[in-house]
């Protein structure tokens, strides 16, 4: 129950298309704010706001490094997404053996 809590919280943390950009450009290594803020069409307080919900989710963790923090991507968040996503999969698949085989008990039965 606590990992479905966590993957709610990413999943609605991802929901913001800036949010979903600070993330990708996390996946290429961890990097300070400035850095993130020169790529994205926001100020750096606004990309450290979007930050500090990925954060919160527990999507991003920070490091202090010197005078700076830099962030990257948390992979005990990754992980909660990566489950829920295959839950779902999983589910999915499900539904579509058991509609594959209704359809073939109604061809059986058709014939």
């Amino acid at each position: 129950m606590l990992s479905s809590l966590v993957a709610d919280r990413a999943w609605e943390a991802l929901g913001d298309p800036t949010r979903r950009r600070v993330f990708g450009l996390l996946r290429e290594g961890p990097r300070p704010v400035g850095e993130l803020a020169d790529e994205l069409p926001v100020s750096r307080p606004a990309v450290s706001q979007h930050l500090a919900v990925l954060r919160d989710a527990g999507l991003v963790m920070d490091q202090r490094d010197g005078r700076r923090n830099l962030y990257r991507i948390d992979p005990n968040g990754l992980a909660a997404l990566r489950t829920d996503l295959e839950t779902m999969w999983d589910d999915v698949l499900v539904a579509f053996a058991h509609t594959a085989a209704r359809a073939t008990e109604s061809e059986r039965e058709e014939s």
